[in-house]
């Protein structure tokens, strides 16, 4: 199979028929093995009735559907288990992709890159939701260390080598171009269309924004420390007992040699802080036995060996 097409669904019914006919011929004009895998998250209009009568007429076409809705990362998830593709393409439901960039993306991956993102250039939406994602793609750039315009954009292309390592959850379906970098991957991106939504509402809000500003600390708490959890715990730690220390001197100071009191706020804060710094290195020891036990019980290596050279195989 060369191609596996990944697209999650939610109460898109007046969509579904218009994005199959779409994606059909975008993909009889690559000349490629394929197939589209539809999940839906938990419909409650007609979704799945649509999905179910598009595979019974195409062997090409799975449909998923989830007991309820559990989100899109959930859904990217469950259709990459289910892809048997050697190239992965995610795409949104509701036609404001297009499936005729299809061949662009793959284009760009025959270039030499594993993973291709669709930059959404001229994007079909309000300036409400336009500015926040700006600044937001802009921060993710920053902290996620691959820079990209537009990390919202679910048009992506991916090699299944560096796909099927990445385990998905939470929102974290679109940073992964940042954990595709982790284990070596080139990323390219390139710009697509973008249409503006005919039907349906989009099921983007503040809610959803809250939450990638959460797993944006994450991925980087992972990036950085998930192998050495002590350094950012111990570091804490190291300060405050610093600062702790630093109180308590002032308030011993303070008592021998100025008259001052020692029953204070200040050496209840010194206190409070000491203990704080303390109990932060414990967390750092009890993470750093976490993360041993986790790769020696999976006997897991915290790397990913890309080429050997000078070993021959026996």
């Amino acid at each position: 199979m060369d191609l596996s097409i990944i697209i999650p669904i939610f109460n898109e019914e007046k969509n579904i028929n218009e994005l199959y006919s779409r994606l059909i011929k975008a993909l009889d004009e690559v000349d490629k093995t394929y197939e589209i895998i539809f999940i839906d998250d938990g419909s409650v209009d007609g979704s799945f009735e649509l999905l179910k009568q598009v595979a019974s007429y195409n062997e090409r076409v799975k449909a998923i559907r989830f007991v309820r809705n559990f989100g899109q990362t959930a859904a990217m998830s469950a259709g990459i288990n289910a892809s048997k593709g050697d190239t992965l393409i995610s795409m949104d439901g509701d036609l404001q992709n297009d499936p005729a960039d299809i061949k662009n993306l793959l284009a760009k991956l025959d270039e030499g890159y594993d993973v291709v993102s669709g930059w959404r250039k001229n994007r079909q939406d309000k300036l409400s939701r336009k500015l926040p994602s700006k600044i937001a793609n802009q921060i993710i750039s920053m902290v996620g260390g691959v820079h990209l315009h537009d990390y919202g954009c679910s048009l992506k292309a991916y090699k299944r080598e560096i796909i099927k390592e990445i385990k998905l959850y939470g929102e974290m379906h679109r940073f992964i171009p940042i954990y595709a970098s982790w284990q070596g991957a080139k990323i390219a991106e390139i710009p697509v269309l973008h249409h503006a939504r005919r039907f349906g509402k989009s099921k983007y809000g503040f809610g959803r924004t809250v939450k990638v500003i959460l797993d944006l600390i994450t991925i980087k708490f992972m990036g950085s420390y998930v192998t050495k959890p002590i350094y950012v715990f111990g570091i804490i730690g190291l300060i405050s007992i610093g600062v702790g220390a630093a109180v308590a001197v002032f308030v011993l100071m303070r008592a021998l040699f100025f008259q001052g009191e020692w029953i204070s706020p200040l050496i209840l804060i010194a206190f409070f802080v000491l203990s704080m710094g303390v109990i932060s290195i414990f967390i750092g020891l009890l993470a750093e036995i976490s993360v041993r036990t986790y790769f020696e019980s999976q006997d897991k290596p915290p790397y990913v060996i890309k080429e050997i050279i000078g070993e021959h195989n026996k």
